[in-house]
């Protein structure tokens, strides 16, 4: 929201036809066509995917900014500030079922698709297999037609731990930029959210060396059976989710440093940090029953 006073549009804004949604959906397209491209072995599907998340970001940076100039012009009133807020409201609440859905999957393979597999039912059909979750003993994977090459897990020492103190530390200084803004004072705004977009910024570097780590030093990639996948699924997702949550959190710092927001006006600073506390609560979770348990 602007930094004019809340109410001073007595309507509700209808924005008029825009283009931003049908252009999203044309780089989205591209998006998932080539990451489903990418995922069978198609070299040249990578640019196709670069080429659409460019061609989205590209759509989004307009979107964003009329709807900044819609902000600054005055034409948002109360009622859509309650809008927004029930919009991002309803946006988290999606991703929680997202999220939900990849931690049932989880669950549901500890707990019943592995054990079943290792019962009397299929001991016939593979009396050497071990119905382990996961399995770091070579040869043992978890894999009854021994597709799977053998692999060791990721424990939580030390880069998942040094990666939950970050988010936990970036939680904390938005929670200060917050109060900060509040009392008017801006200058420490400004110096808090540029401290959580780099605690941000430095947890995708070391979750990128931790993927490196798996893959050169583990031999854990997507293909190493159902850890692998929903082991890549739920901290890939996550990462991609961090990546959102701070270019949010720094196109906020940047309408700071602009003189956007007030004490009393600040929404759209409300609404990153909704979706960066959110963040770091799935990371906790991750953090538990992926490297933990």
């Amino acid at each position: 929201m602007s930094t004019n006073a809340s109410g001073a549009t007595p309507h509700y804004y209808v924005p008029a036809p825009s283009r931003h949604p049908a252009a999203a959906s044309f780089g989205l397209l591209f998006v998932i066509f080539g990451a489903a491209q990418w995922i069978n072995g198609v070299d040249w599907a990578k640019w196709v995917l670069f080429a659409g998340m460019l061609w989205l970001f590209f759509v989004l940076y307009q979107w964003f900014g009329d709807a900044i100039g819609e902000s600054e012009a005055g034409q948002y009133s109360r009622k859509i500030d309650i809008s927004y807020r029930w919009s991002m409201s309803w946006f988290i609440f999606s991703e929680v079922m997202f999220f939900g859905a990849f931690f049932t999957a989880l669950w549901w393979m500890r707990s019943h698709s592995v054990p079943e597999l290792g019962g009397l039912d299929n001991a016939l059909l593979w009396p050497d297999f071990k119905a382990v979750w996961p399995s770091a003993a070579p040869g043992a994977t978890a894999s009854p037609a021994n597709i799977i090459e053998p692999f060791q897990t990721m424990g939580p020492f030390w880069l998942p731990t040094i990666n939950t103190a970050l988010l936990l530390s970036s939680g904390v200084t938005i929670t200060f930029a917050h109060h900060a803004l509040r009392e008017g004072h801006r200058g420490r705004t400004v110096l808090f959210m540029w401290m959580t977009v780099l605690l941000g910024i430095i947890f995708l570097f070391v979750q990128g060396y931790e993927y490196f780590h798996a893959y050169t030093d583990l031999n854990l990639k997507l293909t190493s059976g159902a850890y692998g996948s929903t082991f890549f699924m739920l901290t890939g997702f996550h990462g991609f989710h961090v990546l959102v949550g701070m270019l949010m959190l720094l196109f906020i710092t940047i309408r700071l440093m602009k003189g956007h927001f007030t004490p009393e006006r600040h929404f759209g600073f409300e609404g990153a940090a909704w979706y960066w506390h959110f963040v770091d609560v799935v990371w906790l979770g991750l953090y538990i029953l992926v490297y933990w348990l």
